[in-house]
């Protein structure tokens, strides 16, 4: 299948390009490097000097022998492959160049829990052909509109492979390539969030989620879109005070001149409201306020609250291809631990990562004042993330586990888990293992009124 590509958006983004700082996309003769020296979004093929980072050689696309399909929770790809080396307080110093402030954090305020099992790097991330086929285009024709604010001339592909420009145009790039990355076009799943108190005790929140990413539409293009990257439904299950809430959101490509649309179902007062606080520094109170509004998928949203900069490529140890901690029966008992999650199930490899900072600017207000984003090279996925409160402090540390789901294919975060190191709490989003089934994907299209707010009463049940 053919999926189309249009270089004009609706009438509203267009008008916000007059009074747009924009740069233009690459020249086709650069975005002809994707593909050939470069991966088809943007990484070099090559690994590193050391060969710590093996080359990419086309990903993950087939999946294991046993897999029955989308919805199974995944086999292990990679069963024989063992800790090559773990990283503890006591040898951190020897790979300090390797590690994030927040990790290093980790390691020193939990020294006799926390550890880092490293294992090979393996580069699994790959796309569909036509994904790769928009993101040439996109290459070529995407620009970042106002400061930061949106993008125009992209469509089903990551809008900037190649960065360029100054380090704030790189950075708001590599921000805007996190939040289009490929996730496929419609999935759906039932998981469980968790605040985990200082002695090791949660209560669960289930939901139903489901997530139609209108920038990746078979069906649709560019000029389509209708400003929506992607319409997110989730319908809490349990527990009971909680079951039968909703909540759906509309997810703007360009949230200055039409921000993000949110509403909430209360199933006890059975009334739909709109939710306009669904955004920056909003807790959410599933959370047990671990996790603000835009704290989600790592990060999401509007960019305007901050000053962010560009600076560079680091080879650091992060979180990988994590199957194991997602392999079905896995008690969430043994996966939860007092203070983070069971190491022991976690795998870590040497990655390259774009690092970008975001500084709150003067006169705005957010709980943090800086924010510095892990972005891996390949995936574009932000797999780690650094939160500095008002005094300059660390305050929370956000981890990404991602694998390939082998049946997109793609890189995406298997658990989202947020550590606030002053209070010595985390939040969990994302456990299934427990669950019959774990993501479904597929490509359906449904028609956009499935996710009208009318539609929220008569579908919630409590």
């Amino acid at each position: 299948m053919t999926y189309n590509k249009h270089a004009i958006l609706g009438g509203l983004l267009a008008l916000s390009m007059a009074s747009s700082t924009a740069l233009a996309g690459v020249s086709p003769s650069e975005a002809a490097r994707l593909g050939q020296e470069l991966t088809p979004f943007g990484s070099p093929k090559a690994g590193n000097s050391a060969g710590t980072i093996p080359p990419w050689t086309g990903g993950l696309t087939e999946p294991p022998p046993g897999y029955e399909g989308s919805g199974q929770h995944h086999i292990n790809p990679f069963p024989d492959d063992k800790v090559l080396f773990t990283i503890t307080p006591a040898n951190m110093d020897q790979y300090e160049e390797f590690l994030t402030d927040g990790v290093k954090a980790l390691l020193e305020t939990y020294p006799t829990t926390f550890r880092i099992p490293v294992y090979q790097t393996r580069r699994t991330h790959a796309v569909p052909d036509w994904v790769a086929k928009n993101t040439r285009e996109n290459a070529v024709s995407a620009e970042i509109v106002g400061e930061g604010a949106g993008i125009d001339g992209a469509f089903g592909g990551y809008p900037f492979p190649i960065l360029h420009g100054n380090d704030e145009q790189k950075a708001w790039q590599a921000i805007w390539n996190h939040l289009t990355r490929w996730r496929g076009v419609y999935v759906t799943r039932r998981s469980s969030e968790v605040a985990v108190q200082t002695d090791g005790e949660y209560s669960l929140v289930t939901s139903q989620q489901e997530a139609f990413f209108n920038f990746y539409n078979p069906e649709g293009s560019e000029k389509t879109l209708d400003n929506v990257i992607f319409y997110y439904l989730s319908f809490t299950q349990s527990p009971p005070r909680l079951a039968g809430g909703a909540i759906l959101i509309h997810e703007t490509l360009n949230q200055i001149i039409n921000p993000r649309n949110g509403w909430g179902y209360n199933a006890g007062q059975r009334r739909v409201r709109r939710a306009p606080n669904l955004g920056y520094d909003s807790p959410i109170a599933a959370s047990d306020n671990l996790r603000t509004a835009d704290d989600t998928d790592i990060f999401n949203g509007a960019l305007d609250r901050y000053n962010w900069t560009y600076e560079g490529k680091r080879e650091i140890y992060m979180p990988y291809n994590n199957y194991r901690i997602g392999e079905k029966g896995t008690p969430y008992s043994e996966i939860l631990g007092v203070h983070h999650i069971n190491p022991d199930l976690t795998r870590w490899e040497l990655h390259r990562v774009h690092v970008v900072t975001a500084t709150l600017k003067e006169g705005e207000r957010h709980i943090y004042a800086k924010r510095r984003f892990y972005i891996d090279e390949d995936s574009w996925n932000t797999v780690l993330l650094d939160q500095y409160d008002g005094r300059g402090e660390l305050w929370r540390v956000t981890m990404g586990l991602p694998k390939n789901y082998y049946e997109l294919p793609g890189v995406w975060t298997v658990l989202d888990v947020y550590h606030d190191l002053q209070a010595r709490r985390y939040h969990v989003l994302g456990l299934d293992t427990e669950e019959p089934n774990t993501r479904v994907f597929t490509n359906e299209v449904p028609n956009t009124r499935y996710f009208s707010p009318a539609s929220l009463r008569r579908r919630s049940v409590r």
